[in-house]
Formats: structure tokens, sequence, C-alpha cells
């Protein structure tokens, strides 16, 4: 996130991430887009200006399922941004969810 980037959050939300979804099938077992506000300092930059996140069973899964339309999806960077994207695999350990009460509830994993 540097102050030339240029990130289109709704061409990323509305065209992109849908597009990823449905080139990956029901492979992908949900998605999620975190927009960058600022880091921790007051006034600070975020370190991202958005994160897209998409979820599947295992390593192999997203790699079967993303593998084959990996140059299509990655060429579609140039209609959001002009920042090179960091593609980082995670195992979500947690999650956490409110339900009607307002209590959180953890998920393990």
């Amino acid at each position: 996130n540097s102050e030339n980037c240029k990130f289109d959050i709704a061409y990323y939300c509305n065209s992109h991430m849908p597009m990823v979804r449905d080139k990956v099938g029901d492979a992908c077992k949900g998605i999620a887009v975190d927009k960058g506000i600022a880091g921790g300092e007051p006034g600070s930059r975020s370190t991202y200006v958005a994160a897209g996140h998409l979820f599947f069973e295992s390593v192999e899964a997203f790699q079967a399922a993303f593998g084959p339309h990996a140059k299509e999806i990655l060429a579609d960077r140039q209609n959001y941004t002009n920042v090179q994207p960091v593609i980082e695999i995670n195992d979500v350990v947690i999650n956490a969810t409110r339900g009607q009460t307002g209590e959180l509830h953890l998920h393990a994993v």
C-alpha cells in the first residue's frame, strides 16, 4: 500500500472475486474481502489495500481448482490495481461469529 497504489475495490468485490469463485467452482467453500483502512499507528497506512480470501478444504483442493485458471485470474489484475498481488496460503485455525444474543461463538477448526 503506497502513495501511488491504485485499487478499485468496487471492481474487485463485484467482478474479480465473483469471477474467481466461478472459475474455481464448488471446491471453493467461501470468499471474503478485507479493505485496509489504517495501520497500527494513528494516521498510518494499512499494510495492504485489500485482501481477498478464498476458503478451500486443503492446499491440494486450492491448487487443483485454481491452477487451471491461474493465468486468466491473475491477468484480471490490470482491471483493478497497479500493484503486484501477494498470494499466501494459510490454515484458518479459529473463526468466530456473533449469535442473535450478541454472544461471540468461537468455531475451532
